[in-house]
């Protein structure tokens, strides 16, 4: 072996060995961790009850239930004038999933998929002394997904109500940049400004007792039962409960 075949012969060992002596790639950013959602073990069946045609419970819960349609006969124009069933369930049809690391997505086994630039972080600090009061506050990203779980599995097939749908990232708040800043936030929610008194904030508590009893009172639209005010819309929680909380605009 002679002349230029030698060299690339001599080339493509010298790739060979730097490949195999290169140390393994680490990810960019902070670990990742989480797993696959298993729609058999890790959802709520039972929580698809009542189930209801009309006003009649065909199969009663201990949950509580809006009001249903006192008829069990309805009629809808979407996408065809037609006549139907009116029954009353709820549906898995979304997947919501919030972490502190930006590009981390818990429900999608713990990848990261990130493009290359940073976002802020999220953080979570405990009570802290603030003006005399104690305070928790953080901030975390949240990840929505469509998730018509009862649609791929073929349960209830007949019903053409069904969301049809594959799965899909419908939002993600690292690439929104009205869920870093309030000031940008209040541009598209100016009404966040009505709520920020102390009236509107106490009016929460009669939405927390109603949702503790039944089910929270639509006319206080901007509390979110006991987990406290839905306003300012976006990652910045200023009296933090827990992830639940933070996950409560998605």
């Amino acid at each position: 072996m002679t002349g230029l075949p030698r060299r690339l012969f001599g080339l493509f060992a010298f790739l060979l060995a730097m490949i195999a002596l290169a140390p393994p790639a680490t990810a960019a950013g902070p670990t990742c961790n989480g797993k696959f959602v298993n729609p058999i073990t890790d959802v709520c069946w039972s929580c698809l009850f009542p189930l209801s045609v009309g006003a009649l419970k065909i199969w009663p819960s201990s949950r509580p239930d809006p009001s249903n349609p006192a008829s069990p006969i309805c009629a809808c124009a979407d996408p065809l004038p037609r006549i139907g069933i009116s029954v009353g369930f709820w549906e898995p049809a979304r997947l919501a999933d919030v972490t502190m690391k930006p590009w981390c997505f818990p429900n999608l086994g713990g990848i990261r998929i990130a493009p290359g630039f940073d976002i802020g972080q999220g953080y979570l600090t405990g009570p802290s002394m603030v003006g005399g009061r104690s305070q928790s506050t953080a901030k975390w990203h949240v990840h929505w997904y469509v998730y018509p779980l009862l649609y791929w599995m073929e349960i209830l097939t007949d019903f053409a109500c069904f969301e049809q749908a594959s799965f899909d990232i419908a939002y993600m708040t690292e690439v929104d940049p009205l869920w870093q800043d309030d000031s940008l936030a209040a541009l598209i929610n100016p009404e966040a400004i009505v709520f920020a008194n102390p009236i509107a904030q106490a009016a929460c508590a009669g939405d927390c007792i109603a949702g503790t009893v039944h089910l929270p009172l639509d006319p206080l639209f901007w509390c979110a039962g006991c987990q406290g005010s839905m306003y300012p819309l976006n990652g910045n929680i200023p009296s933090s409960i827990g992830h639940v909380q933070s996950s409560r605009l998605a």
